[in-house]
């Protein structure tokens, strides 16, 4: 009796990116964290590209060279922006969609109406709307010097989780992390985005040459005091995970809007 073939489980392909650029450390920390859940590939940009939001490049070419950036690991830096590296890995590194896309880790947070100008939520989200499951990942530490390890240990433990489940292709998670040691962070909380925003004000200045430049400024205030926000989330020392999505239609306003306009001439 012939024996039975055993069928291998292909490894999963893991894509990384982020906005802060292909030598940042935290990209560095996200690929080691999560370098044996499956084969990872990084396509990440040359020079860092916070605030950049949903940008892409029209009308000037894009370059992708191929880097040792990281041991073991194929590597890409990329011209654009960070939805120019999802666009490009997909199409002319990878040929297939990876099973999942990891963006980050963020410096500095990446919470509430953050998510509308990050620049690593944006390459998440692109790798949402092309049916790819994301991550994007951000740590409250804008300094280069941050201990990821807190950051790494739950980006680890949550891509091991979803990697085990069938999940949803267009789902996106925006997730934020205090900066704590492991032990200090009480675990994943599930939350919706709160209504905190910048107060922004541009301080005026002048050049060596007595030439005006503005300079963007401002104070960050939460208007939301709700137990179930991001932001109270990591005041109190939890890993916020919030499900984010590209369709921005507001339904509970759409419903009213059919009742109270009238729809005919």
């Amino acid at each position: 009796m012939a024996k039975a073939k055993t069928l291998q489980k292909e490894e999963p392909i893991i894509l990384i990116t982020n906005d802060d650029g292909i030598t940042a450390p935290g990209i560095k920390a996200l690929t080691e964290a999560v370098k044996d859940l499956g084969k990872v590939v990084v396509v990440a940009p040359d020079k860092p590209q916070s605030g950049m939001g949903h940008a892409i490049t029209i009308g000037y070419p894009l370059r992708l060279t191929k880097t040792e950036t990281f041991q073991d690991i194929e590597s890409y830096q990329c011209s654009g922006t960070p939805v120019d590296c999802v666009k490009l890995a997909v199409d002319k590194v990878l040929h297939r969609k990876p099973d999942i896309c990891l963006s980050g880790i963020n410096h500095g947070a990446n919470h509430s109406i953050n998510v509308i100008y990050s620049g690593t939520m944006s390459a998440a989200l692109e790798a949402s709307i092309e049916s790819i499951p994301s991550v994007g990942l951000s740590l409250l530490d804008y300094s280069m010097n941050a201990d990821f390890s807190g950051a790494a240990y739950y980006a680890n433990l949550l891509v091991k989780q979803l990697l085990g489940k069938k999940i949803d292709k267009h789902l996106c998670l925006n997730v934020n992390i205090p900066p704590l040691k492991k032990d200090e962070l009480k675990g994943l909380k599930i939350c919706r985005q709160a209504y905190a925003k910048y107060e922004e004000r541009f301080d005026e200045r002048s050049d060596p040459n007595g030439r005006k430049y503005y300079w963007l400024t401002g104070e960050f205030l939460n208007f939301d005091k709700g137990k179930d926000t991001d932001v109270w989330a990591l005041e109190n020392n939890y890993v916020s995970v919030v499900p984010v999505q590209f369709d921005l239609t507001n339904y509970t306003l759409k419903a009213k809007l059919q009742k109270a306009l009238i729809h005919k001439n």
